[in-house]
C-alpha cells in the first residue's frame, strides 16, 4: 500500500533522510525503531507532506510526493503525531467529531467503537480535553484519527510517558486495528511493544534504514540492537 523508495528529506538546508526505502502492506504492522534523532519522526512528516522530500513516495501505486497533509489524509492515511495535538478547550466528544470526514456514514469506526475501546473516554466525553491525563489524551488522539476511517495509520511514539498498563492497552488496540484490515506504521523507541505486535521491524540510524527484517531477526541481531537502539 505504502512504498518509500530512496526517499530524502530536508529541514531547510539540513539533509535529514538519506535514501529511505521500505513498504507497508495491507493489514500489516511495521515498527520503525531507532534512537532519538535517527530520523523516525521525519519519515512520518515526509509521508504526510510536512517536510520537503525528494525521491519515491507512493500510496496504492500513485505518487503522493509533495501533496499537502490534508490531501494525504483524505487519501486514507491517518497520522497520530508525537505531541498529540488535541484541541484542549473542546470536549472529548467534540474532538472526535473533528476527526470525521464528511458525514461519517459508511465508516468502520463510530463513537460507539471509540467508547467501547476506551471506556474512560466515554466517562469523560463532556470534559474539556485539556484536563485529561497524558494517557487519556493519547487515547483521544488515536480515536480522533480513527474517526477519519484511514486505511493506514502512522502513530508516532504512542507509549511515550504512559504507565505500563496503558502501554499494554495501546498494544492491544493496535492489534485490533490490524484485525480490521488497517495497516499501522508504528514509530517507537521502546522495543517491548513493537517486538510483540509487529509483523516487521525497521531500524533507523543517521537518517537511513540499517535493519529491515522480522522481530525475531532483530532479537537475534545483538550488534544492531546495541549500536542503534536503546536496550
Amino acid at each position: 500500500m505504502l512504498n518509500l523508495q530512496d526517499l530524502h528529506a530536508y529541514y531547510g538546508k539540513s539533509h535529514v533522510l538519506h535514501g529511505v526505502s521500505f513498504e507497508v502492506g495491507k493489514g500489516e504492522i511495521v515498527a520503525l525503531l531507532g534512537r532519538n534523532g535517527s530520523g523516525r519522526s521525519t519519515v512520518a512528516k515526509a509521508i504526510m507532506g510536512l517536510v520537503h522530500a525528494e525521491g519515491g513516495l507512493t500510496w496504492r501505486g500513485k505518487s503522493i510526493l509533495g501533496r499537502k497533509a490534508y490531501e494525504v489524509a483524505h487519501l486514507g492515511i491517518g497520522y497520530v503525531p508525537e505531541n498529540r495535538d488535541i484541541f484542549p478547550r473542546l470536549t472529548v466528544h467534540q474532538n472526535l467529531i473533528l476527526g470525521m470526514k464528511g458525514s461519517g456514514k459508511g465508516s468502520r469506526w463510530g463513537f460507539d467503537d471509540m467508547y467501547a475501546m476506551f471506556p474512560r473516554l466515554k466517562e469523560r466525553q463532556h470534559t474539556e480535553a485539556g484536563v485529561l491525563s497524558g494517557g487519556e489524551q493519547q487515547m483521544l488522539t488515536l480515536c480522533r484519527t480513527l474517526m477519519g476511517d484511514p486505511d493506514l495509520i502512522i502513530i508516532d511514539e504512542p507509549t511515550e510517558g504512559l504507565a505500563p498498563k496503558i502501554v499494554e492497552l495501546v498494544g492491544q488496540y493496535l492489534q485490533q486495528l490490524k484485525a480490521r484490515g488497517i495497516s499501522v506504521l508504528l514509530i517507537e523507541q521502546k522495543l517491548t511493544i513493537a517486538m510483540h505486535i509487529s509483523d516487521r521491524a525497521l531500524v533507523m540510524g543517521h537518517g537511513a534504514i540499517v535493519f529491515d527484517g522480522t522481530p525475531d531477526g532483530l532479537r537475534a541481531d545483538e550488534a544492531t540492537r546495541k549500536e542503534w537502539l536503546e536496550v
